[in-house]
């Protein structure tokens, strides 16, 4: 028996939802028949139209797609339009205010309160310049992830460019793939540095080379099943095989096709690619493949660069693409800091036209939730490092804003259990002043989940943070588990939860109580990651003892009983497209 979802999907999904989601959007929010909503917000999510959570109906986040973070100026500066034009609420984010991106941690973008009825006149400002939202939510190939600096790195092993637009306009593309089981996530790494995180993904591919017929030969390993969620996180396994890059695409294609022929599509919280690997095992998937969907020889794993990997390492000289490097042309690239990925609109705008003006107008997005900006001469280095909008995004921040991520939250999502950007955005100014590192240490990174679907990747941070709920005096609050000791690179690992349910105005200072431990208890050089590696969980739970400080918590009590955690009184929503409230009545 398929489950519920599944049944809705099977009745239209994929690029057919489009037609139907203009008819609502041209007649109005009210036009979607009550008892068919949870339905029709399903088939929705496959255009990247999510409706926000209750309390704001009739208000959508829009996520759009772009694989390995490319974008150019025209687009982002496009985009940037759209968001002051129509990213506006009813009431304005106290440390944002209205009109901004946010930056995701798959290197891809997202816009809140928007109204349906202004979807096709976004779309149609938008995919004439080649940025869409299709297949950018829902159980379908999400945005496909890479090095954001394929083809300029210095130190590149081999370009991955090629096979992930192949993935993009082949595969990811195909209508016939719409429908899969679950949310799929497809990752290529040919640097030297790991940065798609492919150990966290449905399948990945990753530098390494074999010796074949007396040569040896760069290509890639190919791991499945890895992922995050739930606290049953799995790093992707081995499945035994190297591809040449003219068969990276090929491989793909085929574990694909099996995960959609084969995927659990009963239960929907076993149906995840990791679930996937953990039932079939490695052997009998690579089997299956070889005698069913592919037609050449699948050629045993080669050796690896893990070893090199340090994007997300939590190990020494971590890389993280923020600063100014050197291209593989002679030319730069400059990554700038977006604290928690909250970009206002206007600094969109600014950092387009500074990729224009001073670069070749290419620009690319992080898995940490930042913009690069590529292909700038060393002559015009010094004019954009100048410019104003780099003092908000700096290619030098602190190391509490270089580290730091945060998902959507309560603010908008409707199985978060705690806020996360605002929160985050005043923690940082907290810790910066309140709070100190060892000298040679340039970042700790925290991540920040509103719940256990970690969509801020908490579970593979320094120090990862996950909204639950707790009492204090008497009061239902929003509060956080604390983990540490997580990372990716060459050895994969997820944090330790070494304190619970801790009231949200009480964890900046259990941070800065255990990073004070830190620095008096670390070996010289020892990063955060290795300290907490070789201390005792016990220890590390005392030295993050929870305390009230001067720290002030913006929303402290359940944000889940206000219709917008900011807000005082009722709702206005549902609204009609300009804002007003549409009456019960009507």
């Amino acid at each position: 028996m398929v489950n519920k979802k599944e049944k809705q999907k099977q009745a239209l999904y994929g690029d057919d939802v489009r037609e139907k989601l203009i008819e609502f959007a041209e007649r109005g929010w009210d036009s979607i028949p009550e008892d068919e909503k949870d339905e029709w917000f399903t088939r929705f999510k496959f255009w990247g139209v999510f409706h926000h959570r209750s309390g704001q109906e009739s208000y959508f986040m829009m996520r759009l797609a772009n694989v390995n973070g490319q974008l150019n100026a025209e687009q982002l500066r496009a985009i940037g339009e759209v968001a002051e034009e129509y990213a506006t609420g009813p009431v304005e984010n106290p440390e944002f205010g209205n009109g901004w991106i946010d930056l995701t941690t798959r290197q891809s973008i997202q816009l809140h309160w928007l109204k349906l009825e202004h979807v096709p006149e976004i779309w149609e400002k938008l995919e004439p310049l080649g940025v869409t939202s299709r297949s950018a939510g829902g159980d379908t190939m999400r945005n496909i992830t890479g090095c954001p600096v394929a083809g300029r790195d210095k130190h590149e092993f081999v370009n991955s460019q090629p096979i992930l637009d192949h993935i993009q306009n082949e595969l990811r593309d195909d209508d016939a793939f719409a429908n899969m089981p679950r949310k799929y996530n497809i990752s290529v790494t040919g640097c030297r540095q790991g940065c798609a995180q492919d150990s966290i993904n449905g399948i990945g591919l990753e530098p390494a080379e074999k010796k074949i017929d007396g040569r040896t030969v760069r290509g890639f390993n190919v791991v499945v099943g890895g992922g995050l969620g739930g606290r049953e996180a799995r790093e992707a396994r081995p499945l035994d095989v190297f591809v040449r890059p003219e068969r990276g695409y090929d491989v793909v294609k085929a574990f694909t096709q099996l995960y959609y022929d084969e995927g659990n599509r009963e239960n929907r919280q076993k149906n995840r690619t990791r679930f996937f690997v953990d039932e079939w095992g490695t052997d009998l998937i690579r089997d299956k493949l070889q005698d069913e969907y592919v037609d050449f020889e699948l050629k045993r794993a080669g050796t690896d660069l893990r070893e090199e990997y340090t994007y997300n390492s939590g190990g020494p000289n971590e890389t993280d693409h923020v600063g100014v490097h050197e291209q593989q042309d002679g030319r730069n690239y400059v990554g700038l800091s977006v604290p928690i990925g909250r970009l206002p609109a206007e600094d969109a705008i600014a950092i387009a036209d500074l990729a224009a003006e001073h670069g070749s107008g290419e620009i690319r997005l992080t898995r940490r939730q930042n913009p690069i900006i590529l292909d700038v001469p060393d002559e015009d280095l010094d004019d954009l490092l100048a410019a104003p909008v780099l003092d908000r995004h700096t290619p030098e921040p602190n190391p509490f804003e270089r580290g730091t991520m945060a998902c959507t939250g309560t603010e908008f999502c409707s199985i978060a259990l705690a806020e996360t950007k605002t929160r985050t955005a005043r923690m940082l100014r907290w810790l910066r002043d309140n709070a100190s590192v060892p000298d040679d240490v340039d970042k700790i990174k925290i991540h920040f989940s509103g719940c256990t679907a970690d969509c801020g990747q908490a579970m593979t941070a320094d120090i990862g943070l996950q909204g639950m709920r707790a009492r204090k005096d008497g009061e239902m609050v929003e509060a956080l588990d604390i983990g540490v000791g997580g990372g990716v690179g060459e050895d994969p690992s997820f944090v330790d939860f070494v304190q619970q349910r801790v009231p949200a105005d009480e964890v900046p200072g259990a941070i800065a109580n255990l990073l004070e431990a830190f620095g008096e208890e670390r070996r010289a050089g020892e990063t955060f990651r290795e300290w907490c590696d070789r201390t005792d969980e016990e220890a590390l739970a005392e030295f993050a003892t929870p305390e009230e400080t001067s720290y002030e918590d913006p929303c402290l009590t359940d944000a889940k009983q206000s219709w917008y955690p900011f807000a005082e009184g009722e709702s206005p929503a549902p609204t009609r497209v300009d804002g007003t409230p549409i009456p019960s009545d009507d």
